[in-house]
């Protein structure tokens, strides 16, 4: 296929150390490496959750400045952050956090908002997505168990949607599975069509 044959032509680099990213992007065929360089991940709250992912992922994008001055590669980039009551739920730094976080989504519906920044020499795209989780109530011993035995702990809202608490505890989903996962796989496959597009 067209497409895929031009994209073995560039150095894609997928900056992150997320599994689900890494898969995703496996899983759809595009061809690419890892390469993380840690960022400062903090953020204003005043903002609006979308323009907060696209600002993560843009910041993270911005460290392979050195890579990108080869005209053959290309970055993406993403940043996932859960909110609920217009509060941004973020990572838990400890089990009990994580205890607090998923007591609190319990029963609840919460956004989940992924940024993502993909950026070459001559193409850059930012885009966010959105989606909206409801959970079933949680016993707190279901809570415990998943923490114990997941240890959800480099997730945003202490919870990987494809893991058992997902699994077990997810009554409805509208938007983009994927998404919640950490990546819109969809925008992104459209997003490298474009850039194709461009230089065909």
């Amino acid at each position: 296929m067209h497409f895929f044959e031009v994209l073995k032509d560039f150095d894609i680099i997928l900056g992150s150390r997320s599994p689900r990213r890494k898969w995703l992007l496996e899983e759809s065929g595009i061809p690419f490496r890892v390469l993380v360089k840690e960022t400062n991940e903090d953020f204003c709250n005043n903002r609006r959750p979308d323009e907060i992912v696209i600002s993560l992922s843009k910041s993270k994008a911005e460290m392979f400045a050195k890579e990108l001055e080869n005209d053959k590669t290309i970055v993406i980039t993403a940043d996932t952050i859960v909110v609920i009551d217009g509060k941004i739920i973020n990572k838990p730094g400890n089990e009990q956090e994580a205890i607090e976080m998923l007591k609190y989504l319990s029963g609840r519906t919460h956004e989940v908002f992924t940024g993502v920044c993909i950026i070459g020499n001559n193409f850059h795209k930012e885009f966010y997505d959105r989606s909206l989780v409801r959970f079933m109530p949680f016993e707190e011993e279901e809570i415990i168990y998943y923490i114990n035995k997941y240890k959800p702990f480099d997730k945003a809202g202490s919870y990987g949607i494809q893991e058992w608490l997902g699994f077990i505890g997810i009554e409805s989903i509208e938007g983009s599975f994927f998404n919640v996962m950490g990546l819109p796989i969809h925008k992104v496959y459209s997003a490298l069509k474009d850039f194709v597009k461009t230089i065909s």
